[in-house]
């Protein structure tokens, strides 16, 4: 049998009872995020010429637009909408391996499709919880070889997108092959552009787009080549693989979503949180003011699969795209505040003098060797004062990971603070909220996605 059509075997066995309840809570949190992070990016101006070109060309009404008092739109093209909003704010979730982020691609396709057939939030939480381990088993037979031939980490996130709509269409394990197959051929994004402009939203809108319209595909009887992914010239050969059979070996033993995912609770990209987590540990401990500091030293282990190392040199960012991507802000901010939170993606602190101060001061450390193994996106960040003390502050993972625990407390702050700056309302927020806590209960989709408009 080919990759394909055994992984499809895989997902249409599994039912909503072999998950364990963290999976499916998990799901639920990545709801929360993503919703969450559109709230921020509704008004980014990427985000808006896509919702403007999504409303000129119209269509059937099948699913909201998240935030939007519009009509309803194709649900292909309010996934893609949804999809490029929340991640223009840069605060949805991460997978920790390579910073893939899945929980925007399975959230606006599972939503869309749910909303549209009038699915329920098992159906949904089912799709997103298996879209994310098939994804997540792509990513790990092609990581870190993808991202070292250039190619963007949505080329894996679609994958994720095209099985949970897959799912939601309940696709039988013939049709679900197939929806695999057509996503491996549909999406390519290149990662220098990703990391320095608007495109990297764009690619996440196009992920979520192609893998709903694989889906969709297949349910009709569209035939790809189902050994496109081992085939040579094929999608691992062209993007890079290592262990193929990774992504078949052992269905069910874990899930990912426990394992590897983790919520944003600050902004930014994920391998950076925990250079501003440590950065203010050692501010506070050190009781360190800005104008005391003479350098602030990063370190991270080298690690080749999670691509981190030690940050480059400092960066003065000038836009939400530039700080999402400068370690040194998060360390320079960390120390300035004590803290960095969310109001650290306001243009008021990314242009703070005394920050922009700091920065200047941020240098690389030598990689970490000792106990390197227990960092996962960890860092450690030494500042050193004028008078001669050293105060170090040490992070193995970031918060909101599933390798710290997530909690709920956490996930429902993010909420509150970022869906405050929509105009959705008090009321709706947090009836949204606890629709969102329950929603493995929920008989209709659409009694979420009608508090979100």
């Amino acid at each position: 049998m080919t990759i394909a059509a055994t992984l499809a075997q895989l997902i249409t066995r599994t039912t909503y009872n072999d998950l364990p309840p963290l999976a499916v809570d998990h799901a639920a949190m990545m709801i929360s995020s993503t919703i969450a992070s559109a709230a921020m990016g509704f008004n980014i101006r990427s985000s808006r010429i896509i919702r403007e070109l999504a409303r000129e060309q119209g269509g059937t009404p099948e699913a909201t637009v998240w935030f939007d008092s519009g009509a309803k739109l194709p649900a292909v093209n309010a996934c893609r909408v949804n999809a490029v909003t929340s991640d223009a704010a840069a605060s949805d979730d991460s997978d920790l391996r390579t910073i893939v982020h899945f929980g925007t691609q399975l959230t606006s396709a599972a939503l869309a499709l749910g909303e549209r057939n009038n699915a329920s939030g098992k159906d949904v939480l089912t799709a997103m919880v298996l879209g994310y381990e098939a994804g997540g088993r792509i990513l790990d037979a092609a990581a870190p070889a993808h991202r070292d031939r250039g190619f963007h980490g949505s080329v894996v996130a679609a994958f994720g997108a095209a099985v949970a709509a897959g799912c939601m269409l309940k696709l039988d394990a013939q049709q679900m092959a197939q929806s695999i197959a057509m996503i491996s051929v549909s999406v390519g994004s290149l990662a220098t552009a990703a990391d320095s402009s608007e495109a990297r939203e764009y690619f996440a809108g196009n992920a979520a787009l192609m893998g709903m319209n694989a889906a969709l595909a297949a349910q009709k009887g569209y035939i790809a080549e189902e050994r496109i992914l081992e085939a040579k010239k094929g999608f691992f050969d062209v993007y890079g693989g290592e262990d193929l059979d990774c992504i078949t070996r052992d269905w069910g033993r874990e899930w990912d979503v426990i394992t590897d995912m983790a919520i944003k609770l600050v902004p930014g990209g994920h391998p950076h949180h925990t250079t501003g987590e440590a950065a203010a540990i050692a501010a506070r401990e050190g009781n360190v003011t800005p104008d005391q500091v003479e350098s602030i030293i990063i370190a991270r282990p080298i690690n080749r699969k999670l691509r981190t190392g030690p940050p480059g040199p400092g960066k003065h960012p000038k836009n939400l795209v530039d700080v999402a991507h400068t370690p040194a802000y998060f360390a320079a901010a960390a120390v300035a505040d004590r803290d960095f939170s969310w109001v650290h993606a306001s243009e008021k602190k990314f242009l703070d003098p005394v920050i922009h101060q700091l920065i200047d001061k941020v240098q690389a450390g030598e990689p970490i060797t000792l106990d390197a193994e227990k960092y996962y996106q960890g860092a450690q960040v030494t500042i050193k004062t004028k008078d001669g003390r050293s105060h170090t502050g040490t992070v193995y993972a970031p918060r909101g990971s599933g390798v710290r625990g997530i909690d709920w407390v956490d996930v429902d702050a993010k909420y509150r603070t970022l869906v405050a700056m929509s105009n959705l309302g008090a009321q709706k927020l947090e009836n949204s909220l606890k629709v969102i806590r329950e929603f493995r209960e929920v008989s209709n989709v659409s009694t979420l996605t009608s508090l979100l408009r």
